[in-house]
Order: C-alpha cells, then structure tokens, then sequence
C-alpha cells in the first residue's frame, strides 16, 4: 500500500457536502468525489454540542485537526480516518448546529466575514493511500483498533519534520543525553519512542494555553528550541528546589507543567515540604502516594488527593454500639452533637445507616482511622463538621 501526502482546504472539503440527519452520516464532500462514510465506518458520533463545538473551536483558532487518511477507491475517494471531524466541519458550514461566542449562539452564516473564511482556508493534511481492499481494510483496522504503529508524537515530528523538529530530537530523543538520568526522576516515557519530547512539549504548550501541535506549528522552522529547552528545565530544576530529599519512585509521570503553573509562585520551605513526604509516605491510611506531592504544594488543604483510607463497615459498627449503649444507659442522643443541642433531636437514637463515621482528631492533624479515634455523627452534623 502507498500512502501520499495532500493538502486540501476546508473549502474544498466541504464543496458539495451532504448531510444525512436520519441515519446520521456524513456522505459526500469534495464536489461529490468523497465518499466520507463508507460502510465500514461507524456513525457520527460528534454531535454531543462539545466535540463538534470543539472542532470549530480549533478551527477558529487556528489549531491544526491533526492527520486525515482518505482511500483511493479508483472513481472516488474514501475515509478511512477523520470522518467525525469532516461532518462535524461539513455540518456547520451548512448550518447544521450553532457555537457559542461572548454568551450568543452563532451558526456558520452569522459570523463575520473574516471568520467564515479563517474556517473555509483552514488546511487540512490528507494521506491519500492506495492499495488493495485488504491491504485498505486491514490499514483502516489498524488506525482505528490497534492504533497507528507510530505514537502520537511520532505523527506529530513527520507532520511538523523541520529544523525545530531536529533540533528537539537531538535534545529529548538522545538515550545518551546527560541530562537524561535527571529528567528520567520526573518524566516517564521512552527517549528514542519521542515520549520524554513529548512532555516537554506539552507542558510548554499548556503554560501557552495552545495545544502541542499548534506549537510545533508555530515553531516549525525555528532554528533553535530556545523557548522548549528553557521552560522545561525551569520545571525541572523547580521541582529539585522544592522536594530537596533524593526522588520517589512516585514522582515520575505526574503532571509537573500543570503544578509548576499553579504552584511555582508560592514560597516553599523545602525542609517541610520534605517531612511532610516521608510523614505521608509512611502513613498507612494514605492510599495515593502519587497525590502526596500535590497535596502539599497545596498547603495539605485537600486530603482527597490522598484518598484517605476510610474507616471499615466493623469499625464503624464496633463505634456506634458503643455510643448507642452509652446513649441510651444516659438518655440522650447517640449523635455527641445532636446530645448537646436544645432542640428534638436532643435524646433521639440514630438507625446505624443514618449515621456516618468522622475522626474524632482529625486525619489531617495526625488523627488515626481507627476504632480509637472513631465517631460515629448523624449525617446532618457529618456534613456540617468541618477540617475532617
């Protein structure tokens, strides 16, 4: 099978576009010589009013939709790969759903001019193939089952192939770049697959906010990757400045550039940043180490990170016979909190399911989950009781 690469504007794409709502497929485009679902396709499943928006949405941008793959059927031409995002485009252009822009819905017709037209020039890359029908069938099986034997990235380098391409190559692709060692406590991924450029990429484009192939656009023919190498080594060397003890098995693949971004203006005391992980590392109730990190670059104010192991179905029992018994021998309410209140509520005795368990000392305050440190709160005072 052959594979030759084309570039087709929207324009020309959707000249001659047909729609058909009843059975929900996009039929044909290109002045009716594409076929853009043929029967081996499933069908459109983009119209949900976010992933059709969302295709505008890069459009307007000036976001690439990433490769298409279209078979030389002799007469016509077929898709094998991108028909979701050529109807979600055929089917605005036509006015088959609107996007909202400053809090109004607008169709196609309703936009300016200059916008109409930055979606109608927008340039799509076409791999048109040729082959047999099983050689066709079994490329579309792979594209669309077992995934395109090169990875994301790799796509991304033989899209975007150029000096900035090189360049980076030299840098993140090297297994014997001294940095590696270093870099390999944080990022997870395989230097010669593209993985360890592709987080240093991505977390580029991200503090950008465009998405990684909008950059390598951007940055195609750019003879130097000043701008990638330097943020990338920002995080890095921010992260060795906050947890200064040697790295956890745990800190490799966490989404350093988003915590960077969030958190790299606040000041840190490494040595209690420091306590603070090997106190949480040992702590046998947390169940996500992984969350440990952000957990405390957030001041330890959300314990969910940590997903906190919570008390058991016998602890929980254990805690409100012994709270009941107690209760009742006193006359009061089995809720402590209901017990010092003034209203009805005050001697009422609580079924064990409209009851929830809470620390007495809190979890984040050294508190254990145990039988000890267990009680048992009705669930409107559990609501309300805070710092739990």
């Amino acid at each position: 099978m052959k594979a030759e690469l084309h570039r087709y504007t929207v324009r020309d794409i959707v000249d001659g576009f047909v729609y058909n709502e009843y059975e929900g497929k996009g039929l044909f485009g290109l002045s009716g010589k594409l076929v853009i679902q043929p029967e081996f396709q499933r069908n459109y499943i983009y119209n949900d009013g976010k992933k059709d928006v969302a295709v505008i949405d890069s459009l307007l941008k000036g976001y690439p939709l990433g490769l298409i793959y279209f078979n030389d059927a002799g007469e016509s031409l077929e898709v094998l790969d991108g028909q979701q995002r050529i109807t979600s485009v055929g089917r605005f252009v036509t006015g088959k759903f609107a996007i909202q822009q400053d809090g109004k819905e607008q169709t196609f017709s309703s936009l300016p001019a200059e916008e109409r037209d930055t979606i109608m020039d927008s340039e799509l890359l076409v791999y048109v193939c040729t082959g047999t029908e099983k050689e066709i069938k079994d490329w579309f099986r792979t594209i669309n089952i077992a995934g395109v034997p090169l990875n994301a990235q790799e796509l991304l380098n033989a899209i975007y192939s150029g000096p900035f391409v090189t360049k980076a190559k030299a840098e993140y692709s090297n297994s014997q770049n001294a940095n590696l060692q270093k870099w390999s406590a944080y990022v997870k991924g395989d230097p010669k697959r593209q993985e360890i450029l592709a987080v240093a990429l991505d977390w580029v484009a991200a503090s950008q906010g465009i998405v990684v192939d909008a950059y390598m656009a951007k940055h195609r023919q750019d003879a130097a990757i000043t701008e990638l190498k330097t943020y990338f080594t920002t995080v890095i060397d921010w992260i060795d400045s906050v947890f200064i003890a040697s790295p956890e098995k745990e800190m490799r693949g966490l989404d350093w550039g988003r915590l960077y971004e969030t958190f790299h203006t606040t000041a840190y005391d490494p040595a209690k940043i420091n306590a603070g992980v090997q106190r949480l590392m040992g702590d046998p109730f947390v169940n996500s180490r992984k969350g440990i990190y952000e957990y405390l670059l957030g001041g330890e104010r959300h314990p969910e990170l940590l997903e906190v192991r919570l008390f058991d179905d016998k602890t929980k029992a254990l805690a409100y016979k012994r709270q009941t018994d107690a209760a009742t021998a006193a006359g009061t309410s089995n809720c402590p909190l209901c017990a010092v209140g003034d209203n009805a509520n005050k001697t009422r005795i609580y079924k064990l399911t409209e009851m929830d368990a809470d620390h007495v000392a809190a979890w984040s305050k050294g508190g254990a989950t145990d039988l000890a440190n267990c009680e048992m709160l009705c669930a409107s005072h559990n609501r309300a009781k805070g710092n739990r």
